[in-house]
């Protein structure tokens, strides 16, 4: 059964998409000054995974109530906490930061006392702290294996496309994680190992958008080979167009829902992924294309002519 929704998506457009290429690098140049200085100034809300802090594993002959337990750690006024399951369902992993000057001992004793006092049946079975300097290592990981993702960008995409494709794509995702850090500093939310997981989708999702991009404009190349360059991108971009708002559409639905029901755990993870979609389909046709028509490819044997900077936005 086809979604009745698609037959109102035009399949012929005629955007001048390389038109519009001047106000969308300045639209992004604002926005990754904007980003870079609320890191510097702001910075990021470090989680407990980063900062270090305390953990308790607890168990209960039944199942563990996540969001009674979740309630309780807000009640007793504890900073960060973080309620999670672990292993089995009847088993939950808390985490919290002691308050400032309180040892780390004394803070568990004290939550310990408190969460047997509300769940007489909970019993602690392990508690762990973790300092500083492992959170900072832990932070610099989570970085290194986002530098690692890019660097197999560019190498993948060179590999298939070449090495203007593959610049062309690695700026743009050093853009999308610029802008999707910045969200994340302006608006406080959690950062955590979660968000590094989310930005690894992040990167996955957009390199997923250049491939599609620079395979349809590689072929259209090679199918009109005496068409201006900024031509085929303005086709390419209209052919791909019905795509690339159902695919969108389809993971920003999903994401919604998850959004909508998914509480205020899976809330921060979720807004940087809808962030990502969105920024992700954008710098794919207003960052990664204006740097393959700035830099030119190859047509075959023949090299395409670079434009000047500017030259995107004569009608």
């Amino acid at each position: 059964m086809r979604w009745p929704l698609i037959r109102y998506i035009p399949r012929a457009t005629k955007f001048r998409f390389v038109r519009w290429a001047p106000i969308a690098a300045i639209f992004s140049a604002i926005l990754i000054v904007g980003s870079i200085a609320s890191l510097f100034v702001q910075g990021l809300n470090l989680g407990i995974d980063f900062k270090g802090g305390n953990a308790l594993e607890v168990t209960m002959p039944r199942p563990v109530p996540l969001a009674e337990l979740r309630a309780t750690m807000n009640q007793i006024g504890v900073h960060d906490a973080q309620v999670q399951g672990f292993g089995q369902p009847t088993s939950a992993m808390v985490k919290f930061l002691p308050a400032k000057g309180e040892a780390p001992s004394a803070a568990s004793a004290n939550v310990e006392r408190e969460l047997v006092k509300r769940f007489p049946d909970l019993k602690v079975t392990s508690r762990s702290e973790v300092g500083a300097k492992v959170s900072g290592e832990l932070l610099m990981s989570g970085f290194k294996a986002l530098g690692v993702a890019l660097l197999l960008t560019l190498g993948y995409i060179w590999f298939r496309f070449g090495l203007s494709y593959g610049t062309g794509a690695v700026v743009a995702v050093i853009h999308d994680i610029v802008l999707t850090l910045g969200l994340l500093s302006v608006v406080g939310i959690e950062f955590s190992m979660t968000e590094i997981a989310a930005l690894l989708t992040v990167i996955g999702y957009s390199m997923n958008e250049k491939v599609i991009t620079f395979d349809r404009l590689k072929e259209n190349l090679r199918k009109y080979k005496t068409t201006p360059l900024r031509d085929i991108i303005d086709l390419s971009e209209n052919e791909r167009l019905s795509r690339t708002i159902i695919t969108g559409t389809t993971a920003l639905l999903a994401l919604g829902g998850t959004m909508a029901f998914g509480g205020p755990v899976l809330f921060p993870l979720v807004t940087t992924m809808i962030f990502g979609i969105v920024i992700g389909t954008y710098s794919s046709i207003y960052i990664a294309l204006p740097m393959i028509l700035i830099w030119g490819v190859k047509r075959n044997d023949d090299e395409a002519t670079p434009i000047k900077l500017g030259a995107a936005s004569r009608p």
